[in-house]
């Protein structure tokens, strides 16, 4: 079992960065792929990007892609996702989610996922 806390959002300007964690809980989250969502008032929770939990292999949505990073350090048990050249079109809830997939499986439906965080804001300013 995995329990997920996100942190780090926050209120930043268009074109500023912020780095989100994601603390897990339990023995074992080396075993797991972990990904991140979000979700903005009235739309549907969407896939951000991810990371295995072998190869560290990335794979991102092409809306983030070159603007956002995942990375895991698996001796803490943590994951992030560092934002950079933020947009008003980010702004939303955040979500960190795990899945026991194998590190080839690059699934990013949203129902794939069976471990949810609270979720952490980030609102982009214009």
């Amino acid at each position: 079992q995995v329990q997920l806390v996100e942190s780090g959002g926050g209120l930043v300007q268009q074109g500023g960065s912020l780095r989100l964690s994601c603390k897990a809980s339990g023995r074992t989250f080396n075993s797991y792929r972990m990904a991140w969502f979000h979700q903005a008032p009235g739309k549907e929770r969407e896939f951000v990007g991810a990371i295995d939990w072998s190869f560290h292999t990335t794979d991102y949505a092409d809306s983030v892609k070159g603007r956002f990073t995942i990375d895991r350090d698996n001796a803490k048990n943590t994951v992030y996702l560092q934002m950079n050249d933020l947009k008003p079109d980010d702004t939303a809830l955040y979500y960190c989610a795990a899945a026991q997939l194998s590190a080839w499986d690059t699934r990013r439906a949203a129902g794939s996922y069976t471990h949810w965080g609270q979720g952490t804001q980030v609102t982009v300013s214009s």
